[in-house]
């Protein structure tokens, strides 16, 4: 675990070096608005660690995940002087926050007491782990994973919108027409996985609550039908291509479809590796039949 933790934050802060060694540098304009992004990304990641030290609920950059990138894009859009590319790229990011902030808002992440909502339960079971276990191993977890590392990474996967500023007056053409399309495409797969497991886990608990006794696809007890049938993390992958797409469309607009903005994407992927495998291992050790499932069931793609 702590190995793992290690590599996510050294790749975080070396990924976007050697990028930017290889890659041209950032114009006057690019550099400004970079810098203030870095300063609402500590801001923010201040303001969170700070919330969830007082309160004990460390879901606070969980809440902040779809509402931040928000932030940006706009930002660097007005900035812009919102040309149409820059219009459609933070247009694209607001779909996808305002879904995925209902999708979190639902399991009772948000109340009107901002600090409260539940916690990720994936953060109570890593406050288990020994190598996590006890009050200053999880302080430093909290303060450079939870709080600065994950705001970090939100900021990274946000910025190839300053790709945009390469070829400011580049109109819009096939590619970006493409790319858009595949990211609706990508968060509608999304939406669907995500209610599909919505769907399941409600009912399950439902009957659970009733005392009914489990029958037909709710013996298993995880969501396998629908979308999962083909993938075990139908939203994960969506997830994932969804911001590949977001910088396909920086590149587009630059001409340099290997950039240094291509770091949030490739580090997101690493994280939701990461992520799947911890998941994973939890729903092993509840269901029995999670082993199978995984045998049969392909990860992020379906298994040919």
């Amino acid at each position: 675990m702590l190995k793992t933790i290690a590599i996510l934050i050294l790749a975080l802060i070396m990924v976007p070096l050697v990028s930017y060694k290889f890659d041209q540098p950032l114009t006057e304009l690019q550099l400004h608005l970079l810098c203030n992004c870095i300063y609402i990304a500590l801001i923010t990641a201040f303001l969170c660690f700070t919330v969830s030290e007082i309160t004990g609920n460390c879901s606070q950059v969980d809440k902040i995940w779809s509402i931040i990138p928000i932030v940006y894009v706009w930002y660097i859009a007005y900035e812009g002087g919102m040309s149409p590319r820059l219009i459609l790229m933070a247009a694209l990011v607001t779909a996808w926050g305002v879904r995925l902030t209902y999708n979190f808002s639902r399991r009772g992440a948000y109340t009107w007491k901002f600090w409260s909502g539940e916690e990720d339960y994936r953060w109570g079971v890593l406050r288990q782990k020994p190598e996590l276990k006890g009050r200053m191993k999880w302080f430093f977890f909290n303060l450079f994973f939870i709080s600065l590392y994950q705001n970090g990474l939100i900021l990274l996967f946000t910025l190839p919108i300053l790709m945009v500023y390469v070829s400011p007056n580049l109109a819009l053409g096939n590619f970006d027409i493409l790319f858009g399309f595949l990211f609706v495409a990508f968060l509608v797969v999304e939406t669907i996985a995500d209610q599909q497991q919505w769907n399941y886990q409600t009912e399950k608990h439902k009957r659970i609550s009733n005392g009914m006794t489990p029958e037909g696809i709710y013996l298993k007890g995880f969501t396998h039908t629908g979308l999962w049938k083909f993938m075990r993390h139908p939203n994960y992958m969506a997830e994932q291509a969804i911001w590949v797409c977001f910088y396909l469309l920086g590149a587009s607009a630059s001409g340099h479809w290997i950039n240094w903005s291509v770091t949030g994407c490739l580090l997101l992927m690493l994280l939701f590796q990461g992520s799947a495998n911890f998941s994973e291992d939890i729903s092993e050790s509840k269901y029995p039949q999670y082993i199978e499932y995984k045998r049969v069931t392909g990860r992020f793609l379906p298994k040919f």
